[in-house]
């Protein structure tokens, strides 16, 4: 499948657009890394300060205060990258699955222990 957000596609040259959950210091240099690579990130922070002065950086295309503005800005099929601390990862999923559809993908690059969770 050849979609703009197929993750087949990260070395073939084509701009990957996704959305990061976390923009500590972990999700905040994940997403640099992206942007600086060419691709399209749209970050998610409950500090509407942080998100605008990582636009304003230039590490964020755009930055969101809701799980439902986040899934609306994203392309489908989406890829959601979760850079969280383990103790907050089963709230986060139970409020933004419900609004992912089943070709969506979520990625979880924070420090769960992967066994412990039942997705």
């Amino acid at each position: 499948m050849d979609t703009p957000n197929s993750l087949c596609n990260l070395n073939t040259g084509h701009v990957i657009e996704l959305g990061i959950i976390g923009l500590g210091r972990m999700g905040a240099n994940m997403a640099r890394r992206l942007t600086q690579a060419g691709h399209t990130v749209i970050g998610y922070t409950c500090q509407p300060q942080k998100a605008g002065a990582l636009v304003q950086e230039g590490a964020i295309a755009r930055g969101v205060t809701s799980f439902v503005e986040l899934v609306d800005a994203l392309t489908k099929p989406r890829i959601i990258w979760l850079m969280l601390p383990a103790a907050t990862l089963n709230a986060t999923l139970h409020t933004l699955m419900p609004l992912l559809n089943t070709d969506d993908i979520v990625v979880d690059g924070g420090n769960s222990y992967y066994i412990k969770e039942k997705w």
